[in-house]
């Protein structure tokens, strides 16, 4: 294990290297370029936070001050806040770019899991969770913990094996699972064997994804698996627990539910963030 120091160079340093190799296309900003705050135009007005950031080493990004006064709301952390919102896009970018290093395997899971954004006792109306496309957070069932939810789903496509995320979506609450699947199969080559939970059974959608060149594989009922052999029952398991854990490392390990944003692109920010930083796990330990 790398210590937390080591580590964080290390990520600083890779994400670095993607973006000076064009891996990672970050798009200028429109307007004029702002110069970097030097001790020279730190007025005597700064907060400290502004102070801090404009101190930084040279060696690390520099601040993102404006060389103004912060007045009493401090412009340096809402300009990073909102620069931080603008770079979901480059965490995709960068996560895209890890996946692609490792081939896709034949076999690969879809699933969703509950986002909530809020507690379902406090929801008294329309509010500001809304996102593009008319996407907005909504009540829905979540059938691991059996318990109904106020927010969105996160659906995931991961490699059997390695579990890396070959693609994702934040789709509403209630949504019918089989067509987010069919979203979700367009991201990259189409897999050979799809494994899927019982939520994306269905004839119509089985034959749709053969003709494509997928078998979907559901597994089988709690009352059909008791009359299968023992070995059978493991494997099927083993299986369902991959995409578990996937979401168990995502959700929990890294905490996206307690993502603690309060607009939907911070939540989108946020999640790119935890699912780039997983696929870095992912394909830190595949290669190792």
């Amino acid at each position: 294990m790398l210590p937390t120091e080591d580590l964080f160079v290390y990520v600083y340093v890779m994400v670095d290297d993607a973006i000076a190799s064009g891996a990672v296309a970050i798009p200028p900003r429109p307007g004029p370029r702002r110069p970097a705050a030097t001790p020279s135009c730190w007025p005597s007005r700064w907060c400290g936070t502004c102070r801090a950031a404009a101190a930084r080493p040279p060696s690390w990004p520099r601040s993102p001050g404006t060389g103004r006064t912060c007045s009493r709301a401090c412009r340096t952390k809402a300009m990073a806040s909102r620069r931080i919102r603008w770079l979901w896009g480059a965490f995709e970018h960068f996560r895209t770019h890890l996946a692609a290093q490792l081939p896709a395997d034949d076999c690969q899971q879809i699933d969703t899991s509950a986002l909530p954004v809020k507690h379902a006792s406090r929801v008294r109306g329309p509010d500001g969770w809304a996102g593009p496309n008319g996407l907005a957070a909504r009540f829905g069932r979540d059938a691991a913990h059996a318990e109904w939810f106020y927010g969105f789903r996160l659906a995931i496509k991961t490699d059997l094996g390695s579990r890396i995320v070959r693609a994702w979506s934040i789709v509403p609450a209630a949504v019918n699972e089989r067509d987010v699947a069919t979203d979700l199969l367009e991201a990259g080559p189409r897999p050979r064997d799809l494994l899927a939970d019982k939520g994306f059974n269905g004839a119509a959608f089985a034959a749709q994804q053969a003709a494509r060149g997928t078998a979907v594989l559901v597994p089988p009922a709690k009352d059909q698996r008791r009359s299968m052999p023992p070995i059978l029952q493991k494997i099927i398991a083993e299986w369902r627990n991959r995409v578990e854990a996937s979401f168990g490392e995502i959700t929990d390990l890294m905490e996206l539910a307690r993502h603690g944003a309060h607009t939907f692109w911070g939540l989108l920010t946020r999640t790119a963030a935890t699912i780039a930083a997983h696929t870095l796990l992912r394909a830190c330990l595949a290669a190792a």
